[in-house]
């Protein structure tokens, strides 16, 4: 299984069956014509040149647009899940400082009152071939 960046940047490499194969190889082609209209829209050539070098696939241009909006993503992902979706905790902190969560989008300030950009999730738990 791959991660959305994944899917997003061309490195998913899960093919699946018959229908999940001709399902990625939709996706695949309306993400190059997406990024084709966000390459057509570059203004400075220089850049729409360094895009260019991957051909129709801007792989670069993907992984740059991934770089730059993955947590905003991320964030809209899981913000706009219902609280009582079961992948979210009902606290924040660990074992030593547990601490409610007022909602599924971020853990409280940390102690120094900087944002915390920790979502309360059990994916931690979860071993990476699984997800």
């Amino acid at each position: 299984f791959a991660d959305i960046g994944d899917i997003v940047r061309g490195r998913d490499l899960f093919l699946g069956n018959t229908y999940e194969s001709a399902q990625r190889d939709q996706l695949d082609k309306n993400l190059k014509e997406i990024f084709g209209k966000i390459h057509e829209g570059l203004s400075n050539n220089d850049v729409k040149e360094r895009y260019q070098k991957d051909g129709e696939d801007y792989y670069q241009l993907r992984e740059d647009w991934w770089t730059a909006n993955r947590g905003t993503i991320w964030e809209a992902l899981t913000c706009e899940a219902p609280e009582h979706a079961s992948y979210f905790r009902q606290t924040c902190g660990g074992e030593k400082n547990p601490r409610l969560t007022s909602k599924q989008c971020r853990c409280p300030k940390s102690r120094d009152n900087k944002p915390n950009d920790q979502v309360p999730t059990y994916f931690d738990y979860v071993p990476q071939f699984l997800r």
